[in-house]
This record gives C-alpha cells, sequence and structure tokens, in this order.
C-alpha cells in the first residue's frame, strides 16, 4: 500500500457555519468516491480558507461529516490579491494502491477553474 495525496476545492456561496458544513461535506464525499475510498484509507487531512470565510473551521466540517479519527488541520490561504473568494481547499493524505497518475483531485463548481490542469 502506497501513501498518495489527493488534492480538492469547492468555493462557497456564502460565509455560514451550515453552508460550510454543506460543501465540505460534499468535498469530502467526492473525493472519497472518486477515488474508491472510505474514511479507513485516509491518513491526514491539511484544509486551507480564504481569509474572507470566518463561519467556522472546516474541520469541524468534517468531523460532522464523521470523519473523526483522522488527523484534521486548518490553515489559512494566503491572502492574494484578486484570488478566487470563499473557497476551502483539501490535502488529503491516503493509503491506496492506485499509481499517481490515477489518483483523482477535485474540484466542484467554479473551484474547477482552480487546477484546470487536474481537476476531473
Amino acid at each position: 500500500m502506497a501513501v498518495r495525496a489527493v488534492r480538492g476545492a469547492v468555493q462557497l456561496e456564502r460565509d455560514e457555519a451550515g453552508h460550510m458544513q454543506e460543501r465540505v461535506g460534499a468535498l469530502l464525499t467526492a473525493v472519497l468516491e472518486r477515488n474508491g475510498l472510505t474514511a479507513d484509507d485516509l491518513i491526514s487531512i491539511w484544509f486551507t480558507a480564504t481569509p474572507d470565510l470566518h463561519s467556522d473551521f472546516p474541520a469541524a466540517a468534517a468531523r460532522k461529516h464523521g470523519i473523526v479519527d483522522v488527523p484534521l488541520i486548518c490553515a489559512q490561504e494566503l491572502d492574494v490579491e484578486g484570488a478566487m473568494p470563499r473557497v476551502v481547499r483539501v490535502l488529503a493524505h491516503i493509503e491506496s494502491d492506485k499509481p499517481r497518475a490515477d489518483i483523482a483531485h477535485v474540484y466542484l463548481g467554479a473551484a474547477a477553474a482552480l487546477r484546470k490542469d487536474i481537476a476531473q
């Protein structure tokens, strides 16, 4: 079993805790489903959020989504002028037999514009 990394992002429509829980949950579900993973395959997850998101921690949303025994951490994304607003990004470390080239990175909705080269 190899250690792999999966990237992803989602843009929130508004800065509200319930909405963040919904959108981060959808992102995590898509990451797991598109890569044929379960929560047991997760090693750790790093979340970043743009500086305009204040309502909740993305990691709290993951916990409410059922990811309860995986190390999680949150950080603030760089405040770059002209960057897409209200974005939560994820970097999940996983155990997988898939080759690196077969990992499905997940960019939902408008966030697909962030990484057109790897968004699937």
